[in-house]
């Protein structure tokens, strides 16, 4: 019971630390686009890293919702 609840409070904690690595790069990609000049590649990546973090927030967040019964 104990590893469950510590890969629970794991998984938690990475969900947290990726939810506000996602928000801050929402932001990078704001700023970059409002500067001229436009970096095209820099935000192409930082989007790219943008929708994999997503990706990974909700499977974690799958994983952490209790299963519902059929």
């Amino acid at each position: 019971m104990s590893d469950t609840f510590s890969d629970v409070t794991n998984l938690a904690t990475r969900l947290e630390e990726l939810r506000t690595e996602h928000r801050d790069l929402d932001m990078a990609i704001d700023q970059l686009a409002e500067t001229p000049p436009e970096d095209e590649l820099m935000i192409r990546r930082l989007k790219k890293r943008k929708l994999l973090l997503k990706d990974r927030i909700t499977l974690i967040e799958r994983m952490l919702e209790p299963d519902e019964p059929a």
